[in-house]
């Protein structure tokens, strides 16, 4: 049997932004410019540090796929903790740079473009890793896991904003998993779930609306200026209307804290 080739790292960006199309990667920064938190909560992220981890203030936080560096920069405002935020897209990192300064943690947040999957394989120590709305750019749980694991300090803990679907749905998605699969390959890395924030589905619906106006608006802009490329973004915004349907009405959509299991 031929193994999987693995993903481009460009055709990892674009599956973690919900696109199907290479040739977007380049309008995304314009597309998504009104929006600074464009993956996970950082509340639910500060929430659930502040339970699960101790002595904040030296807490190393490392932040994979950290987009504009929304939750790394509020997580080091809050606790005075160093992150350290990977992205892919430079422009992405630019913003993150300046926002960390104008939130005046320049001194404790770091931020770097870089391809994840690479990155992990030289970096260790971390008190906490943040995945947050990224899909499985590691490939499924066991292979995140594993890959995650040396990057991980004794007694540290490793949270992952996804979506899963419930073990008694029968709703299908390539990119999703069931809960129960879930489950053992996380027992199968070696690791446990200690703690899982389900979110609110009325919650996910405003934000949803609140994204896909401002998205579908910058789409609908760049039609105007390219009009030879108004299927690329016309796809976007059809493909972005499909994805909050399904996180509404038939994804369950939380953060699960992880830790290995020998450490509780």
């Amino acid at each position: 049997m031929t193994a999987k080739k693995p993903k481009t790292l460009e055709e990892s960006i674009i599956e973690a932004m919900d696109g199907s199309d290479l040739d977007l990667i380049p309008f995304l920064p314009y597309i998504l410019q009104d929006r600074w938190e464009i993956g996970s909560d950082p509340k639910t992220m500060i929430d659930l540090i502040r339970k699960h981890a101790r002595d904040h203030s030296d807490l190393k936080i490392l932040d994979l796929g950290c987009g504009k560096g929304a939750i790394s920069i509020k997580i080091a405002h809050k606790f005075k903790c160093k992150c350290f935020g990977i992205d892919a897209i430079k422009d992405f990192i630019d913003e993150a740079n300046l926002k960390a300064k104008e939130y005046q943690v320049g001194h404790l947040c770091h931020f770097e473009v870089g391809d994840i999957r690479e990155k992990v394989k030289s970096l260790q120590g971390f008190n906490v890793i943040i995945l947050g709305s990224i899909g499985p750019v590691f490939g499924d749980y066991s292979q995140t896991l594993q890959a995650l694991k040396a990057c991980v300090a004794d007694g540290g803990i490793i949270m992952i904003d996804d979506g899963y679907i419930a073990n008694d749905n029968d709703y299908l998605h390539l990119l999703v998993q069931r809960k129960d699969v879930i489950d053992q390959q996380v027992l199968d890395s070696g690791m446990e779930l200690i703690d899982e924030l389900v979110f609110n589905k009325e919650d996910i619906k405003q934000s949803d609306s609140a994204i896909y106006e401002n998205l579908e608006k910058r789409c609908l802009e760049l039609i105007k200026k390219f009009p030879e490329k108004a299927a690329l973004f016309k796809d976007y915004i059809q493909r972005q209307k499909e994805e909050n349907v399904a996180l509404e009405d038939e994804i369950t959509c939380a953060v699960m804290v992880i830790k290995n299991k020998f450490q509780l």
